[in-house]
Formats: C-alpha cells, sequence, structure tokens
C-alpha cells in the first residue's frame, strides 16, 4: 500500500528561493481567550493590556493585546512554511509593531525570504526572511526580521548562492511610530504602580528584576499551543528524545514573554514595545528552570508628535537558574555566559513629565 501525497512534511533548506513571496495558512481571528490564556502563561503585570479602563483614559477604546502576544500569534502563522524542520531560531532583527490589535480583529502573515546561507556541514542552511503580519483591514501590525537554522533534506543537494542580508543595528528613534491613537496627557501613575517616568532612566544603567519565574512543562507546551505553533522541537517528545538534547527545548517567544513580564519591576511603565533591534536566544531553555532578568538602558530618544512620551532602547537578558542580580552577561572567553538565554534589544515608549 502507497502513502497518500496529501500531507506535508514541511519545507527543508532546499525548498526555500531567494525572493520567494509564501502567504501563510490560518487566520487567526484573537478574542479575550487568548488575552486571558496570555497572562496565566506569563503572569505580566503591565497595565495597557490588562485595564480597558486605563487604555481609555489614553484614548483607546479598549485594552490592546500586549505586543508579545501579537508578535508570537503572527510569529506561529509562519512556522508550517518556515521553521517546521528548524534546528533553532537563531536571531531577530528590524522589528516594528504597527497598528494596534483588539480582541476581535483577525490576523494573518505572509514573508518573503531575503538570505539564504549553507553551513559548511551541508547538513543545514540558514534561513532569513522577513515576516509581516496584518489585521483584516491589511494594516501592518508587526514587521520583522527573522533568520532560523533549516535542516537539509538531501546534504548533496547543491547549494543556493550565499546571500545574507545587511540589517541595521537598531531602528532610529525618527523611526518609531507611537501610533494607534495612544495620549499620555492623562496617564495615572497609580495604575501602573510605578513612579519611574522617561526622564528617571539613563544610558549605562542596570536594572535588576529580581523575581524569577519556573516554566513548566504544561505552560511551554499550553503556549506553543496557544501561537499554534507546530514545531517539532517544542512540541513531539517522540522525535525529540532523539534530537540534540534529548527533550523539547521551550519555544524563545515563550523566553520573551516570560522576561518581559518579569521586566514590570523596576520597569513598569514601559508601557508598550515600539521596535525589536535585535535578538538572540543564545542558549536552550527546557521545563524546570527558573527564567531571570535583567535590563540595561542602552539610548533615549524623544518622539516626534508625542511630547507627553519617550523612548528608552533597552536590552533585556534573561538566564536559567541563576539570579540576575550580578548582571550575568559574558563569559571569560567572551561568548554568553552559560546562564544567558536571551539577549534582546528594543524600544519602549514610557509617559514624560509635565
Amino acid at each position: 500500500m502507497t502513502a497518500s501525497a496529501k500531507t506535508s512534511a514541511g519545507n527543508f533548506f532546499e525548498d526555500f528561493r531567494f525572493g520567494q513571496e509564501i502567504r501563510h495558512a490560518v487566520p487567526r481571528t484573537v478574542t479575550a481567550g487568548d488575552v486571558a490564556l496570555y497572562t496565566a502563561l506569563t503572569g505580566s503585570r503591565f497595565a495597557l493590556p490588562s485595564s480597558d479602563a486605563f487604555a481609555k483614559t489614553l484614548g483607546l477604546p479598549q485594552a490592546p493585546l500586549d505586543d508579545l502576544l501579537v508578535f508570537h500569534i503572527v510569529f506561529g502563522r509562519t512556522v508550517p512554511d518556515i521553521s517546521l524542520n528548524a534546528i533553532a531560531n537563531l536571531g531577530y532583527a528590524q522589528g516594528s509593531f504597527g497598528a494596534p490589535v483588539y480582541p476581535g480583529d483577525t490576523l494573518s502573515a505572509s514573508s518573503t525570504v531575503i538570505g539564504l546561507k549553507e553551513n559548511s556541514n551541508r547538513q543545514t542552511g540558514v534561513v532569513y526572511v522577513r515576516s509581516i503580519g496584518r489585521n483584516q483591514r491589511g494594516a501592518m501590525v508587526v514587521d520583522y526580521v527573522r533568520w532560523v537554522l533549516v535542516r537539509k533534506r538531501d546534504p548533496q543537494s547543491p547549494a543556493p548562492t550565499a546571500t545574507v542580508p545587511e540589517l541595521v543595528a537598531a531602528l532610529p528613534g525618527t523611526a518609531l511610530d507611537v501610533g494607534g491613537g495612544l495620549d499620555l496627557r492623562h496617564f495615572d501613575p497609580a495604575v501602573t504602580g510605578s513612579p519611574h517616568r522617561w526622564e528617571d532612566y539613563e544610558p549605562g544603567e542596570r536594572i535588576d528584576h529580581v523575581d524569577g519565574m519556573t516554566i513548566e512543562e504544561s505552560c511551554h507546551m499550553t503556549a506553543t499551543r496557544l501561537y499554534q505553533n507546530n514545531a517539532r522541537v517544542h512540541f513531539n517528545q517522540h522525535a525529540e528524545k532523539d534530537g540534540r538534547f534529548g527533550r523539547r527545548i521551550v519555544y524563545g517567544g515563550h523566553v520573551i514573554s516570560l522576561a518581559r513580564a518579569l521586566s514590570v519591576n523596576g520597569l513598569g511603565n514601559a508601557l508598550k514595545l515600539l521596535a525589536i533591534n535585535g535578538g538572540r536566544h543564545t542558549n536552550p531553555s527546557f521545563a524546570g528552570d527558573t527564567i531571570y532578568a535583567w535590563s540595561e538602558v542602552l539610548a533615549k530618544a524623544e518622539l516626534d508628535g508625542a511630547p507627553q512620551a519617550g523612548a528608552l532602547r533597552l536590552r533585556l537578558v534573561a538566564t536559567k537558574n541563576q539570579p540576575a542580580a550580578g548582571f550575568p552577561d559574558k563569559a571569560a572567553d567572551g561568548n554568553p555566559d552559560p546562564a544567558v538565554v536571551l539577549d534582546f534589544d528594543y524600544w519602549a515608549l514610557l509617559p514624560r513629565r509635565g
């Protein structure tokens, strides 16, 4: 008996072509249930996505979805075509957030292959894509670049011409867009629980976010299913028992969300993400690991057309099983400390005084 050809094993490295345009299947209508489950998985306490009443005082019709929840849902659209056969998601760059997303909005995604590079072992290659998420009106909600280590189907298949895109280290402050009608004239710090505004932070300042959160097997598995992220390395223990680590790897985006949730202690007025400058998952995380986080202020920027707001460029570093009081960063050889699992560079919006 022959097997049906109706199923897909996903794309391998040699299936991608430079310039290829991919329209990803299964648009997703987001609901208040998604918001509640995201809160249950991360414990995030940022006020803007938590409170309709607070959002209305800032000029919005209701609480928008957390920016990272939007990112993960769009990311999940792309997985079956881009990273089903990935070994690892290597990094992010040039990300920006657009129109706010509310329960009831429908998100879809498309990607363009902007780079390809086979590795010297000929077993794998790196695929660079630019992915864009849009709502039902066609408005951009998130736009980002990522690069993925993908298996080859046949190690002997010919390699494409190596093309590695040039990516900027960080979006300039002048390129940041508050968007969505956000108005901070009536901002109330009693709602966020933090007195610290944009003026209170200085480049070079480091903040230990103090708290830790342990990843449970059920939590990271639920997170990947919430985002419909079906990459095998995250959900198939039967396959991964024979893989590099002998177990499932936690989706790196879940670590980003945990670290961002922890950062509320010290950055409670970082109301929303404006851009993702870059990010790397420097070591894998597994169920049972406890995540800690610290942040460094890299730069400050004023925002055109938003005199009540300013932007902080922040470096968010997450560690596993090591508190962040000593700001774990680089090992003696210059490589990331083995305890560091995330190095994430982003712009956040904060209210200003007066």
